[in-house]
């Protein structure tokens, strides 16, 4: 890929009727977000599906031909509702069985005695995966394709996200600007949208919040060129002054 030219994307797929049901809340898209940032890839989409065999083979092949990129996280622990490499498999027609490499590190981290038939299942994915190391609990994540399947446990995804830092092939490194303001947004909206209409290669949004009694929103500019950031952000600053909005602050 040509890091300098070309757009690169990502989706990705958070699997678990946990996340659909409201007991879990997800932050991993968060975590996988501002890791793409850093590496230049951009997160286009971002699809919340129950554990159904179906749904998981549909909308993975649905994605891996639209973006770059798809990274799944959940179902592939040791239950009975964890179907998300077997349902890999069938998305890529391959087989499903015991990666020999992974039963391996499994077995050396359980102990012989302590490797039971779930944290065997761990072990079990697509034909021809290629592993993602777990350097927390052991039980490894694998790609096929441009597919990367990864845990739905947050703090172990975010310590696998190191080991595939170098097989990311990403575009410009994707840079953010905040300024924040007491205001709402249709006292800004016109303006806003008079520089978004001028700045094509720019991502501009306004973001309400409620802080310490005072409503106020935080306007994010987001590119791949520095530049462009800048000078949206002295055309903000100038309209706001004029308008007399008290600016809380800029990064």
């Amino acid at each position: 890929m040509n890091k300098t030219k070309e757009k690169v994307n990502a989706a990705i797929v958070i699997i678990g009727n946990e996340i659909l049901s409201g007991r879990t809340q997800d932050i991993n898209v968060v975590t996988i977000s501002k890791w793409l940032n850093e590496l230049g890839v951009k997160l286009e989409e971002v699809r919340v599906i129950p554990d159904i065999e179906n749904s998981i083979i549909k909308t993975v092949n649905e994605l891996k031909k639209k973006f770059n990129y798809v990274f799944t996280t959940g179902g592939i622990g040791p239950t009975h509702d964890d179907i998300t490499s077997k349902s890999i498999a069938k998305a890529f027609n391959l087989s499903y069985g015991y990666n020999k490499e992974a039963y391996s590190i499994l077995e050396k981290y359980y102990g012989k005695t302590k490797f039971n038939i779930g944290r065997k299942k761990m072990a079990m994915m697509p034909k021809k995966a290629s592993l993602i190391l777990n350097p927390s609990s052991g039980a490894p994540g694998f790609v096929i394709n441009n597919v990367y399947c990864l845990p739905g446990v947050p703090s172990i995804l975010k310590s696998m996200l190191g080991g595939l830092t170098n097989k990311i092939k990403g575009g410009k490194k994707i840079l953010s600007k905040t300024i924040s303001l007491h205001t709402v947004e249709s006292e800004i909206a016109k303006s806003l949208g008079e520089i978004q209409h001028k700045s094509k290669k720019v991502d501009i949004g306004s973001y309400p919040f409620f802080r310490l009694g005072k409503i106020g929103v935080s306007i994010v500019i987001r590119s791949t060129d520095k530049k462009k950031i800048d000078d949206c952000y002295k055309e903000i600053v100038s309209f706001v002054k004029r308008k007399k909005i008290n600016m809380i602050g800029g990064k």
